[in-house]
């Protein structure tokens, strides 16, 4: 049952992603023609009249780089869910605690029981180790290392279920974190090609052109670098709260292991 949700989310996580990613390119361009190009954004010459209309002049990479700011904004908060329900109903550390110190008093039940209410990947792996502890514990049939093995291969699988989770669709916001700035990279170049043209113009240079060139080389520039910023902030916030988790199940599994082998020391 566990399996089969786990598998049902990852692909419903994979479809999100490729569902988000065409959406955003589309809602992009439509802000970017139609909001910052509306025409109250512009005088009677065409000239930006707003902070709007300058950012429309940044070019057709412009909505590219606000596509790249969506997604890490969008995926982002999609990680933000996703680690708020890994963590469960309430803080980890004292949930952990209270597992522990209920294993050491051999009341599974009511260990088994505090999971259920936790709920989240940390909960979910705890509660299979308990499952296993208490089958094999019954299984007469078995030798100590034999039990021991299988509540590590127990852990380990309901491990392997739930990280992968974890980091899905971090990949992305790395991604942006790395192409926000090449991005805006090209936009300033096309943009100072735009300049120097306008300088290079028999006679005297048009001055409109050449301020528009600079101003699409600044926007791009500065889109970019915001996306790449915030980018590299999420993912490695996300990184640390990921470690934190897992730090944590691999505590309360070695709990498990550790109250199992002190129990049948004899």
């Amino acid at each position: 049952m566990s399996s089969t949700k786990s598998t049902q989310e990852s692909s419903f996580k994979a479809l999100f992603a490729a569902i988000v990613i065409p959406v955003a390119l589309v809602v992009s361009w439509i802000i970017w023609k139609f909001v910052l190009g509306a025409a109250g954004n512009f005088d009677a010459e065409g000239h930006p009249t707003n902070t709007l209309g300058i950012v429309f002049q940044g070019g057709p990479i412009v909505p590219i780089l606000i596509c790249v700011n969506l997604l890490v904004l969008v995926f982002s908060i999609e990680r933000f869910i996703t680690i708020a329900k890994a963590k469960g109903s309430s803080r980890v550390e004292p949930f952990i605690r209270n597992v522990k110190n209920l294993m050491n008093t051999n009341n599974f039940d009511a260990a088994i029981a505090e999971c259920d209410k936790q709920k989240g990947s940390i909960a979910a792996v705890i509660k299979a180790g308990l499952g296993k502890y208490k089958y094999v514990e019954k299984d007469a049939t078995m030798d100590k290392e034999s039990k021991i093995a299988a509540i590590q291969k127990e852990l380990e699988e309901a491990t392997s279920l739930e990280l992968p989770m974890l980091s899905k669709n971090l990949v992305i916001i790395s991604t942006c974190a790395s192409i926000a700035t090449l991005i805006g990279l090209i936009g300033t170049v096309l943009g100072m090609i735009t300049a120097f043209a306008a300088l290079a113009q028999a006679g005297a240079p048009d001055a409109t052109a050449l301020a528009n060139g600079i101003s699409e080389a600044l926007i791009n520039t500065a889109l970019g670098i915001t996306g790449s910023t915030i980018a590299i902030i999420m993912y490695n916030y996300f990184t640390t709260k990921i470690d934190t988790l897992t730090y944590g199940i691999d505590e309360a599994g070695f709990s498990i292991v550790q109250t199992f082998n002190e129990k049948h020391k004899a």
